[in-house]
């Protein structure tokens, strides 16, 4: 995994931190980025249960895995308003460090010109089709993103400030809320398949106890370009480093993939010490921007995981567990 590049960051108190990542489900459903390193410039074509994709590149080729961390802040950026209670648009108005560094980012010059080169990517990569957002379905072709401009930057020509307008097809996917958290351990993926193959299991598996997919399955669905041998040797490379964040991967008889999720099932978590409301209360100080509740589940998986150990004062031990957590 890529290192935590900005590990000392007070993210989590900014206002501009406060939103948990998260993806829009089509995308997260279907391959709509290329899981390539180097220019793609094939026009991509999907199809699967009603559902057709024509992904076409501009000049600079296709928008890359790497690329949708930019749609990933802006989605969550718009959720975290949307639960405050605020109102929101297709523009949104952002400062590009604070973009680099909740995407785990280099702040390097290069740093800077590889964001300019995502966004050129996001805008040139056109999309035509039927997938419905927000229960509605049309054929319709959009950019990832609508347009882009740097509203102002440094003399040496750095972006300091962006403003960027998302496509219709995806605000519509937000303000229905087809949305799904993402562990913050996402942006630290390196590899491109690593990435898709994530958030592949996030939609499908999510908290199910388990679930199964051929590697056939998961070859269309992950977009890749490697024939199928090689692909299935990239899958047991990822089962045997075993990096993914919240999934496990196992190899199954008749080439088949067996997905499981790290953290104890809901039913093993009623056996869990039980939490004060004040509790919580304090927990969401100590943490702003957290999902509360995401930690409480995360804290009782960890004290499943340990043994259950006795513990004479719960509420006291998960606020210190809080503290080191988050900190």
């Amino acid at each position: 995994m890529l290192p935590d590049r900005h590990p000392t960051a007070d993210f989590f108190v900014c206002d501009i931190f406060d939103a948990l990542p998260k993806g829009d489900l089509a995308s997260m459903e279907h391959p709509m980025f290329s899981l390539g390193t180097k220019p793609d410039l094939r026009i991509l074509s999907y199809a699967h249960n009603g559902a057709e994709i024509t992904i076409t590149p501009s000049v600079r080729g296709l928008a890359t895995i790497h690329d949708k961390d930019i749609l990933i802040y802006c989605i969550s950026q718009l959720m975290a308003a949307i639960n405050m209670g605020r109102a929101v648009s297709r523009v949104l108005h952002l400062k590009a460090h604070d973009l680099l560094v909740a995407t785990n980012r280099e702040t390097s010059g290069d740093g800077y010109q590889r964001l300019r080169e995502a966004f050129e990517r996001l805008a040139g990569t056109r999309i035509t089709t039927n997938i419905v957002t927000g229960e509605l379905e049309t054929t319709t072709g959009f950019g990832l993103i609508e347009s882009w401009q740097i509203v102002r930057h440094t003399r040496a020509g750095r972006m300091v400030s962006v403003m960027v307008t998302i496509s219709d097809w995806l605000f519509r996917a937000v303000l229905s809320k087809s949305v799904l958290t993402l562990s913050r351990d996402y942006f630290r993926l390196r590899k491109p398949l690593e990435r898709r193959v994530y958030e592949i299991a996030r939609k499908h598996c999510g908290r199910q106890p388990e679930w199964r997919v051929s590697v056939e399955t998961l070859l269309k669905k992950s977009g890749s370009a490697s024939p199928r041998r090689v692909f299935r040797k990239m899958i047991r490379d990822m089962i045997e480093a075993d990096t993914l964040p919240d999934y496990r991967l196992e190899e199954e008889p008749g080439d088949i993939l067996r997905v499981t999720p790290r953290r104890a099932p809901p039913e093993a978590l009623l056996e869990a010490p039980l939490l004060s409301p004040d509790t919580l209360d304090e927990a969401r100080h100590l943490a702003p921007g957290w999902d509360v509740h995401a930690l409480e589940a995360e804290w009782k998986s960890w004290w499943l995981e340990t043994g259950r150990p006795r513990l004479r004062a719960p509420d006291k031990a998960f606020l210190g567990w809080v503290k080191v957590r988050v900190g």
